[in-house]
């Protein structure tokens, strides 16, 4: 997958009356985010298996816990005060085969010298944002793919179905779910310990 990369600086805009405030102090409950619907969703075969699988993945614990929330909304005030820039970057989708301790090192060296270049221009701190440990699904244009007459499931990322064109490999399958929670967790775990402990 190809990478990208953004950077957001300090704004000079002043803020205007009559904008509406973006922060909401209310924060929906998932029954409300449910009835707002979404597009892009899976068509699993056996809701009685998804269920299964999202009751599993509830009873698991988070993968980013309430302090570096936080500590991030700390930074990106910051941020939005001027007082630092922010970096994302990363890949624009994951897979379940590149969850490797080197793929992961070098995706987070590649990330922390661009970071370097930028503090040392900039001279005010780098908030660090990397698109890494979740990028498993992809939205597509069409739910259906054909090559050669044939017509089966587009690919929607790992966390979906299989790249390979095979009815088996394309069927949407909840049990990924699970795969990319421990994809994600064992992500998360070296990259705070190269962060922390150094490469």
């Amino acid at each position: 997958a190809s990478g990208s990369a953004r950077v957001v600086g300090p704004r000079r805009r002043s803020p205007r009356a009559d904008y509406p405030d973006p922060v909401s102090t209310t924060i929906p409950d998932l029954t409300e985010l449910h009835a707002r619907g979404a597009a892009q969703q899976p068509t699993y075969p056996d809701a009685a298996e998804l269920a299964t699988v999202v009751s599993e993945l509830r009873q698991r614990p988070p993968l980013v816990f309430a302090g570096e929330a936080d500590a991030l909304k700390s930074r990106i005030a910051d941020v939005a005060a001027g007082r630092a820039f922010m970096l994302q970057a990363g890949d624009c989708a994951e897979t379940f085969g590149n969850v490797t301790a080197v793929n992961i090192r070098n995706a987070l060296r590649v990330q922390l010298s661009m970071a370097v270049v930028l503090q040392y221009a900039a001279q005010v701190p780098v908030v660090k944002v990397g698109r890494i440990a979740g990028q498993y699904a992809k939205p597509r244009s069409s739910d259906d793919e054909t090559r050669d007459g044939v017509t089966l499931p587009s690919y929607r990322g790992d966390a979906v179905n299989g790249l390979d064109f095979t009815p088996e490999d394309r069927a949407h399958d909840p049990r990924r779910l699970q795969e990319v929670y421990n994809s994600s967790a064992a992500t998360l775990n070296l990259v705070r310990a190269f962060v922390n402990g150094g490469f």
